[in-house]
């Protein structure tokens, strides 16, 4: 449909995205079947912080306190009208800690990798997929038969589950597309941000829609995480201002690139023009 161009690049980085956004997935889901729905959503918690110290540990990036007391505004909200039992357990709580840092470390590949390499999100997840799916093909099957005792192959799939399958994978190219972009354009903390957004619309559309059940407890959290957001987003705005003008402040004797850290231009180019660098044994990928 020539909606985007097919750019091919680095294919080691590539099979290694694609290879750990489907490890992370698996994990994800293995962590919602041995935990607790609060101990669960106490991970999804968990991956703001872990993200902010990752970038903070290897790419030197900085959150002003500001930034920080909306995030944590925001996961008390989210916290308060999510969590309601922590049971836990080792198996658990292990796979619950690895879910949570191949999360983080696949959303900052996301957004590394759509800046170091030039691409666009659409182009990354074309690239990135075929692994994927791959990976969750192979370890999938295996892992239900082995929890389930039940053959995935086996199942009779009439034409009312296919539709209903299809539908759902129609959905996730949807999802997929849209995070991306969102990681791409702006930042994996953001992007967690609008993923508590997500939560509390949630359980909002239940009440309404389904006249799920309603506590002031959940009323409370939404309220708080709301707050929280919008101090997000305006404190964000807010040092993007600063920075555009600081940046055309500076602009002879600053070139692009220079200051972002994520892309790390290489210097002393006879053009002037700032090279990208080439993809090393990455520390994204041992992150």
């Amino acid at each position: 449909m020539k909606l985007f161009e097919h750019k091919p690049f680095d294919p080691r980085a590539v099979m290694g995205f694609g290879v750990l956004n489907g490890i992370s997935i698996g994990l994800l889901n293995l962590s919602l079947g041995f935990n607790s729905v609060g101990f669960y959503q106490m991970t999804k918690l968990a991956i703001i912080p872990c993200t902010i110290l990752l970038e903070t540990l290897f790419f030197r990036k900085k959150f002003s306190r500001n930034i920080q007391l909306s995030l944590v505004i925001l996961l008390v909200g989210v916290g308060i009208a999510t969590v309601t039992d922590l049971q836990l357990n080792v198996l658990g709580s292990v796979l619950s800690l690895l879910a949570v840092l191949t999360t983080c470390v696949a959303q900052i590949m996301t957004n590394t990798i759509q800046k170091k390499f030039k691409v666009s999100s659409t182009q990354l997840l074309y690239q990135s997929c075929p692994y994927q799916a791959l990976t969750l093909f192979i370890i999938g099957p295996f892992l239900d038969g082995l929890l389930t005792n039940k053959n995935v192959f086996a199942f009779k799939y009439t034409p009312y589950v296919l539709f209903f399958i299809v539908l759902s994978c129609l959905i996730s190219v949807s999802v997929n597309f849209s995070t991306f972009l969102v990681i791409g354009k702006t930042s994996p903390v953001t992007y967690q941000v609008l993923g508590h957004l997500k939560t509390c619309l949630v359980l909002a559309f239940g009440y309404v829609l389904l006249h799920d059940p309603f506590s002031w407890r959940n009323i409370l959290g939404i309220l708080i995480a709301v707050i929280g957001m919008v101090l997000y987003s305006y404190c964000c705005s807010l040092e993007s201002q600063q920075k555009a003008s600081e940046t055309s402040s500076q602009l002879p004797q600053v070139k692009e690139g220079e200051t972002d850290p994520l892309i790390n231009a290489e210097k002393g180019t006879g053009d002037g023009v700032a090279k990208a660098p080439a993809w090393n044994s990455n520390k994204d990928l041992h992150a």
